[in-house]
């Protein structure tokens, strides 16, 4: 394991860090699964792990396995106050330890502001007393680190850097958004203040580990035969001197073995003139290929009429990326979309908007759904679904 400094604080820090929004799950967090993988990631060196309020059962999922194997000690923990649920001064302490209840500890080593869209989002919970309850906290030890996730354009990231003396930032940033949200000039502008900086969606939402098109694919084990797709969006990542750590949502030991393994060569400066080529080739590709840049963070659901709406974008990518057969089938399969009582295709959808409140990605959602059903719903789409619903 590779490790970057942060420079305020002097910790050591995992190059990848393990992200637990994506827990392996059934009908709801699969403890088992969960407990192997952060325990064999501690054992290899991972140490920074983050989740947050709004992950379902994230936390407490972390917490009992940080009980149960005594990591406490062996890991900084990062988690995120939901600043939306904040009517009042008095609900930071109320979620604040909750929190703690749940992670079973009794302080958070990077506890952020969560999923801060524009300027205007600080400066409300400022106005509820944010400032003085952080210092509260850090003086008593309870917060070691403050920060902020952001999801937003670049000139809001700009102006919220500016607004308080932060210690670390998280934003969205990979190979295909370079130039979307904080991207590369938020990175750098963090980087120049003395941050260190937290990446998340570095494979965006499992889109450049899993679905690169074939001849992106091509490209890539052209160039070097056993890599994957994902150790190449990390290479990317930690070719860069302002990144301190890349999130990782790993749900399966295979993953975690590949994202161990690209960790190992985690360092500024590794990448070469022939790679940064293909990733420009893969990127090309990407454009022409995918339409809707969802990253599956669910935060959009549930939809009120059942709709799967990164189920939807992820099969409606797939065809245009893989070919209709390939879209269909994951459509069908995602959707559920022969089945009468659990339908979950884009023709479900009313317009309704509630979706597009929550989407950290800005998507045009109702807008999209229709041109999914579109293209994945033909002429006799309906009629399929019919006799299906006879039986």
């Amino acid at each position: 394991m590779q490790y970057r400094i942060d420079p305020i604080s002097g910790n050591k820090l995992s190059a990848l860090g393990f992200g637990c929004m994506r827990f392996p799950r059934g009908i709801s967090i699969n403890l088992a699964k969960s407990e192997k993988l952060v325990v064999e990631a501690v054992e290899k060196g991972v140490n920074y792990f983050d989740t947050a309020y709004v992950y379902g059962g994230s936390e407490d999922t972390l917490g009992e396995i940080i009980k149960r194997n005594d990591l406490r000690s062996k890991i900084y923990l990062a988690t995120k106050l939901p600043h939306g649920k904040c009517k009042s001064y008095e609900d930071f302490d109320r979620l604040f330890n909750e929190q703690l209840q749940r992670l079973r500890t009794d302080y958070i080593d990077y506890y952020l502001i969560h999923n801060i869209p524009d300027l205007s989002a600080w400066e409300r919970v400022a106005a509820l007393g944010a400032e003085k309850w952080i210092a509260d906290k850090k003086a008593g030890g309870q917060i070691r680190q403050i920060g902020f996730s952001f999801h937003g354009a670049q000139a809001e990231f700009m102006k919220t850097l500016d607004a308080y003396d932060w210690e670390f930032c998280q934003i969205q940033y990979n190979y295909m958004n370079e130039n979307y949200q904080a991207g590369l000039k938020g990175l750098r502008a963090a980087n120049e203040k003395g941050l260190p900086v937290i990446i998340m969606e570095p494979l965006l939402g499992g889109k450049l580990a899993s679905g690169v098109p074939k001849k992106g694919m091509s490209h890539m084990r052209e160039t070097v035969a056993n890599r994957t797709p994902a150790a190449w969006a990390l290479r990317w990542l930690w070719n860069q001197p302002e990144v301190t750590v890349v999130l990782s949502g790993m749900n399966a030991p295979e993953q975690l073995a590949d994202n161990l393994n690209a960790a190992e060569e985690a360092a500024v400066g590794v990448m070469t003139d022939e790679e940064f080529a293909v990733i420009e080739k893969v990127k090309a590709i990407f454009e022409e290929s995918y339409k809707v840049p969802c990253t599956a963070c669910n935060y959009c659901m549930p939809c009120p009429q059942n709709v799967n709406i990164p189920g939807c974008f992820a099969a409606y990518n797939a065809r245009h990326a893989n070919g209709f057969i390939t879209g269909m089938a994951q459509y069908l399969t995602s959707t559920n979309a022969l089945h009468k009582s659990s339908n979950g295709s884009a023709a479900n959808c009313k317009q309704c908007g509630l979706c597009e409140e929550n989407c950290p990605q800005n998507i045009k959602i109702s807008a999209e759904l229709v041109k999914v059903r579109k293209k994945m719903e033909p002429f006799w789409f309906g009629l399929a679904i019919k006799i299906a619903s006879r039986d």
